[in-house]
């Protein structure tokens, strides 16, 4: 089967030679153009933002709006290119002089030096950044620098979806079906005005840097395996940007997001298994990151799920959250999670029951166990908690309390700031507890978490601090 979708316009590609010293690899940048359908649309005019190779020309980047924060829904701006090397990057803020620019995860290491209104600063790996003037997150700038794309597939080759720079609409139902055995291209300057659908199917391969434009759902996998997502940019969704239910054998990889609507979680995942989220940036205006059993039309326990060196931003509710929804009927486990070498920019949530960074609030009869978090660094906590650990009944949601939460590891959690709200830890009730929680250099404001930082509630067997 051959499914092609073309439309092309120029890329933009600059390139210096090899440095003196042999060493390096040649510095290239590849800039996209927007499709001329979108031109005045998806602008914002916040920034003016150029890259260049040392000592080549500026070249501009087109300066998306992207939508950010539920709870004051807010415009910001997102831009994209692709490198090697090393490139100079300068964002020059539109709005006025500044008196300070940083730039976000700290992790990152880049430090602009801030002339006028302009900063500049210089990027040797592939990132993805906030840069914010005055410390203005709800209207900063969001820089995705993608590595080259090493190979493409073949546009006229059989079984590729290919979507070449432009707008493209869908056909029917408000989304791309993709049948099995198939590889999807979206190019980067390419506009989708619609998700994929990838249902009851293997082996798909989603691939390429364009931009998905305010679909109903960026990404719906259900009951399909073999499946990887690697490069695009989701912007707006009206629900989830993936929307994974009984599927298994997923990589998601350097994709791209933002919400600023109800029920816009980033990545939910439900009794899948066998799950690598690696390198995703997610802000979201719901959970970034959750992981159920049993919901909606989706069965089955959830194992051998990891997600790592991430970057999450909350806006509203949990950066990630884990087992809420299950089958109370047939109780199922959720067990063998690996959160790892994240970043976490933002959490704030006003309502206790939905606070906690990282938070397991197991519910309907759900057993959530063998679950390890390490080297989490959290950047800024505007209303909330750093964990919250608790077997539930949740009036709004739940059909039974949880089984238990069980062996949870925290190791090397950093949160430079002042906590908002004591951590939780909570069963409820003897056949419901929570039992073996580790925490290992967890540390907040510079000092070590003690026993007296953490609520401990009732039917919580061994909490450890090392």
């Amino acid at each position: 089967m051959k499914l092609v979708v073309m439309a092309f316009t120029a890329v933009i590609v600059a390139c210096t030679p090899l440095s003196k010293n042999g060493g390096h690899r040649e510095s290239r940048i590849v800039v996209y153009d927007i499709p001329n359908e979108a031109l005045y649309t998806h602008h914002n005019d916040d920034y003016t933002v150029r890259v260049r190779v040392p000592g080549g020309d500026w070249r501009d980047l087109y300066e998306y709006n992207v939508k950010v924060d539920l709870d004051n829904p807010q415009n910001a701006s997102m831009v994209y290119f692709d490198f090697q090397g090393t490139v100079e990057v300068a964002v020059q803020n539109n709005n006025g002089m500044a008196s300070n620019v940083e730039v976000r995860p700290s992790n990152e290491g880049i430090s602009p030096k801030l002339e006028e209104n302009t900063a500049y600063f210089t990027i040797s790996e592939p990132t993805k950044i906030s840069v914010e003037f005055d410390g203005d997150r709800l209207h900063n700038l969001h820089l995705f620098a993608n590595a080259i794309e090493e190979s493409r597939p073949d546009p006229e080759g059989e079984s590729v979806m290919w979507f070449g720079p432009g707008v493209h609409e869908p056909s029917e139902k408000g989304a791309f079906a993709v049948p099995s055995n198939t590889t999807v291209y979206i190019s980067g300057g390419a506009l989708l005005k619609g998700g994929l659908h990838i249902k009851d199917v293997e082996n798909v391969t989603v691939k390429g840097h364009g931009v998905i434009d305010k679909p109903h759902r960026g990404f719906e996998i259900t009951n399909s395996r073999n499946i990887t997502i690697d490069g695009p940019i989701v912007i707006n969704p009206e629900h989830y940007t993936v929307y994974g239910g009984q599927s298994h054998n997923l990589k998601i990889s350097n994709l791209k997001t933002f919400s600023a609507d109800p029920w816009t979680d980033g990545i939910d995942l439900m009794s899948c298994s066998d799950v690598l989220i690696d390198d995703v940036f997610l802000r979201t205006s719901d959970d970034s990151i959750a992981i159920y059993a049993h919901r909606w039309d989706y069965y089955g326990d959830v194992e051998n799920i990891q997600v790592i060196n991430s970057t999450l931003w909350a806006d509203i509710a949990h950066p990630i959250h884990i087992g809420i929804h299950g089958n109370a009927k047939s109780p199922e486990v959720i067990e063998s999670l690996l959160f790892k070498n994240i970043d976490v920019l933002e959490h704030d949530e006003d309502d206790r029951n939905y606070q906690g960074v990282m938070a397991i609030s197991a519910g309907d009869a759900n057993l959530v166990r063998n679950v390890r978090f390490e080297n989490i660094r959290i950047s800024r906590i505007e209303e909330g908690m750093l964990f919250n650990f608790r077997s539930v009944f949740n009036e709004k949601y739940s059909h039974a309390p949880g089984r238990g939460v069980e062996n949870i590891v925290l190791k090397d959690i950093l949160y430079d700031g002042m906590l908002f709200n004591r951590s939780v830890i909570k069963g409820h009730s003897e056949r419901s507890e929570v039992d073996g929680i580790e925490l290992e250099n967890v540390v907040v404001g510079g000092q070590q978490v003690e026993f007296e930082d953490i609520d401990i509630g009732d039917h919580v067997g061994s909490v450890t601090l090392k």
